[in-house]
């Protein structure tokens, strides 16, 4: 039989810090959850709970839709820090 790998387990940052409320306009706080291509990120790969990824991504979606985080990338014009673009 294979031998089962041992994974570190992630923790949710936001429960740590006791955080009740995510900010769209806090985008220091959103690029954590954020790809280079700016798409959210899933839980397995953050370590978040449930309760947190659900406002994390509600509040990226606000912040899409107040044109703090653009939907997508241009392909053509590769940066190599997409978030310094973000301030």
């Amino acid at each position: 039989m294979a031998e089962r790998r041992k994974f570190k387990k992630r923790f949710c940052r936001y429960c740590q810090q006791k955080v009740d409320y995510i900010d769209y306009k806090d985008l220091n706080q959103l690029k954590f959850s954020l790809s280079e291509r700016y798409k959210i990120m899933p839980r397995r790969l953050t370590g978040n709970c449930k309760r947190h990824q659900d406002l994390i991504v509600a509040a990226i979606k606000r912040a899409r839709q107040a044109a703090f985080i653009p939907y997508i990338v241009d392909r053509k014009r590769v940066i190599d820090n997409p978030f310094e673009l973000i301030k």
